[in-house]
């Protein structure tokens, strides 16, 4: 039963939308008719706009930012490893160690390891002495 009901409904709205598309067709037959110039016109100005908004995101798109690398020297001479080097830049964007660890999927006590570590080959005492100290070597940005 309920579905006879929803199949008169798409029936119906199928009529609708056919009689619908049918008027609009019409008019627009109509109006082609009587105003060919300012539609040619408009097409020709629709086309030139789609045209000089793709030119100009192809010759005006600002370079691609070069990824920053760090500083290899720096970080071989003072015997950073790769995983201190991303333990690093996790403190450099802010995070607390247990974001840290939950982020590199380790324990706190990892990160807390691998801080002792950084603060002891960089001669930091603290935190953002770490971080200065780091940027001033060129190793984050």
């Amino acid at each position: 039963m309920i579905q006879r009901i929803w199949k008169r409904i798409a029936a119906y709205g199928a009529a609708l939308a056919a009689g619908a598309l049918a008027l609009q067709w019409l008019d627009y037959d109509r109006l082609a008719r009587s105003r060919p110039g300012e539609i040619y016109t408009g097409l020709i100005a629709a086309a030139f706009l789609a045209l000089g908004i793709f030119l100009g995101m192809r010759l005006f798109a600002a370079p691609k930012p070069v990824p920053f690398e760090g500083n290899p020297n720096a970080v071989a001479s003072l015997g950073i490893s790769p995983r201190e080097l991303v333990v690093l830049n996790e403190l450099a964007a802010g995070r607390s160690n247990k974001e840290i660890a939950r982020r590199l999927e380790v324990s706190p006590n990892t990160v807390k390891t691998h801080l002792a570590r950084l603060y002891e080959k960089l001669g930091a005492a603290r935190r953002t002495d770490a971080v200065r100290r780091a940027r001033d070597l060129g190793i984050i940005g």
